[in-house]
């Protein structure tokens, strides 16, 4: 396939040196590849048609229906790979679902700090001396540590407030929609996969790090004293292929969730996907999951492609996505 993906991997004596305070160290495993960290070309004729704002402090990309609020709509949270709200493909993709009735909010889960660009590093060509093989390899040895040091200052203990002053605004200001939708709806790519996953669950407050694994309690420091469950902040969720997540990710779902997965993906691994489905089938929660071959991970982002099998398969999971949201 011309867009391979690209593990990143971030040595342990290394990643140690960027973990903040209060954060877990960065994993050694696979965590954001190629696609979550830049976008493929807007297909020709597409533009955004919504606004960027501030909305409870926090900016954000919205999307409305052409007749809201004169029709009712419902409102939906669009949480996005690590290209964020000012990419055209996202603000693309969320003013597709506000043309089919939501009042589409995507917040910078990044406080204004995107992923750095992961231009793709080029195949070497058959007779590349040694040398030149090198160069390719440190070069994209240092897209990857760059890759991970932006992903440790991005943690749930960062990422969530910034949803939660998000979610309160929207109770206020688009107070209609919600309460037409009862309650909020969400979908998230890459990154913003996670999140939909947290969102819908009841837990607790657990520190994690960027690599998505829940950090232990620590019983010295007074921790793992049973704090209260959080009820879930959302009616039903939608992903596709997601990033970071990790088996615990499933654990206290309580709302409807559907899943768009790509075919041996490395960066939400098989064995990830299958105790998740486990998990979920065991504790009742209402879900689907497709698995789409021969196409690369970021697929579900609007962008243009050459093959028109993925072509049909970004269409299809939008398809899938919004059905979801739709029949919940």
């Amino acid at each position: 396939m011309a867009d391979a993906d690209v593990a990143t991997k971030a040595p342990e004596s290394d990643a140690q040196e960027d973990v903040i305070p209060g954060d877990t160290p960065a994993q050694t495993g696979p965590t954001m590849g190629e696609h979550c960290t830049s976008d493929r070309p807007t297909p020709a004729g597409l533009a955004s048609k919504g606004e960027l704002r501030k909305l409870g402090g926090v900016d954000v990309y919205l999307a409305k229906p052409d007749l809201y609020p004169t029709n009712p709509s419902k409102l939906l949270l669009l949480l996005s790979s690590g290209t964020g709200i000012k990419s055209t493909n996202n603000q693309i993709q969320a003013d597709r679902f506000a043309e089919e009735g939501f009042v589409t909010v995507m917040p910078d889960l990044f406080d204004g700090n995107p992923a750095p660009n992961a231009s793709v590093v080029p195949e070497a060509e058959t007779g590349t001396s040694f040398l030149d093989r090198v160069k390719l390899k440190a070069a994209e040895l240092a897209k990857s540590f760059v890759i991970d040091e932006w992903l440790a200052r991005h943690t749930e203990e960062k990422v969530m407030p910034i949803l939660e002053k998000v979610i309160d605004a929207c109770k206020g200001e688009f107070a209609d929609a919600v309460g037409n939708g009862g309650g909020i709806y969400a979908v998230g790519y890459c990154f913003g996969g996670r999140y939909v996953l947290l969102l819908a669950s009841e837990h607790s407050e657990a520190q994690t790090g960027w690599s998505g694994s829940r950090k232990p309690a620590d019983e010295e420091a007074g921790e793992g004293a049973g704090p209260a469950k959080k009820s879930p902040y959302i009616k039903a969720g939608a992903l596709a292929h997601a990033t970071l997540v990790s088996p615990d990710d499933f654990q206290g779902l309580k709302v409807p969730v559907s899943l768009v997965c790509v075919e041996s993906d490395p960066m939400f691994p098989d064995d990830v996907r299958e105790t998740g489905e486990d998990i979920m089938s065991k504790d009742n929660v209402e879900h689907e999951v497709q698995v789409y071959p021969g196409v690369p991970h970021g697929f579900a982002v609007i962008g243009d492609y050459e093959d028109a099998n993925i072509k049909d398969a970004q269409a299809t999971a939008f398809e899938q996505m919004l059905r979801w949201v739709k029949e919940h």
